[in-house]
């Protein structure tokens, strides 16, 4: 047992049970969000408190039957996140640190209940309206220029190399697939939806892994739309903000 553990007034979190009733096995299409979902977690409320150190790599990967590689991303996306540290040789390992690096994460560890409750319910308004949005724009016939607006759109998210053009672009691919319904509603409630999500998102890292993920699931929703596949849309859409959200729960709170 490492002397941080050691010290900690809470004890050893494994010895009263509480990882294995906060970790559980991930499922699902994308593991690293899920891992990172669950671990920040844990790691928020305590299960993993402050100053104490995490299990070995292969220890949580078996716990969470996920494969060495995904863990290791997931971990990378915490240091990054400044909530934990890791040092390497003897000795050496995974503290919790619970210390967020940038202006945007520290507000956002101190924001109120009442915004944070805000937030929850807009990430689950967004998994309502964005994919029925992409179902809805799959639905309507669509010509030369409206394909051509989001093949741009798409374009772009993918062409933007600096963090802070990768995420207007990103709102703008999404404002555009509301725009293609056709519906005003659609429009205002999408970017509704977008202004809150783009202050969530400033608060944490961006991760390659996600990046990539992303990218797949923004050129599943152009395929279907412009295919006129409306489920295939709305299911593309459904997993990114799924993925989106689980980040947001874990490195938000």
């Amino acid at each position: 047992m490492s002397a941080a553990r050691a010290a900690h007034p809470q004890g050893d979190p494994d010895r009263a049970g509480l990882p294995d009733a906060v970790l559980r096995p991930v499922r699902g299409h994308h593991a690293f969000e899920a891992c990172v979902e669950q671990l920040a977690t844990a790691i928020r409320l305590g299960v993993y408190p402050r100053g104490t150190t995490l299990p070995p790599e292969r220890e949580l990967a078996a716990r969470l039957q996920v494969s060495r590689a995904t863990l290791r991303e997931a971990m990378a996306a915490l240091r990054q996140a400044g909530l934990v540290a890791t040092t390497r040789g003897r000795g050496g390992g995974t503290v919790v640190t619970l210390e967020p690096r940038t202006p945007s994460a520290r507000r956002a560890a101190r924001t109120d209940p009442a915004t944070r409750r805000d937030r929850l319910d807009a990430l689950e308004f967004r998994r309502v309206v964005e994919p029925g949005a992409a179902a809805l724009a799959a639905g309507v016939p669509l010509d030369d220029a409206a394909r051509a607006q989001l093949e741009e759109a798409h374009d772009a998210v993918r062409s933007a190399t600096r963090p802070a053009d990768h995420r207007q672009a990103d709102s703008r691919f999404h404002l555009t697939v509301a725009t293609l319904t056709g519906s005003p509603r659609m429009v205002e409630a999408v970017t509704s939806v977008q202004a809150t999500l783009h202050e969530m998102l400033l608060a944490i890292p961006v991760l390659p892994t996600n990046i990539a993920h992303s990218d797949r699931q923004h050129a599943a929703v152009v395929r279907a739309i412009l295919a006129g596949k409306a489920d295939h849309a709305r299911r593309a859409l459904e997993e990114h903000c799924d993925d989106t959200a689980a980040l947001l729960r874990g490195l938000v709170g």
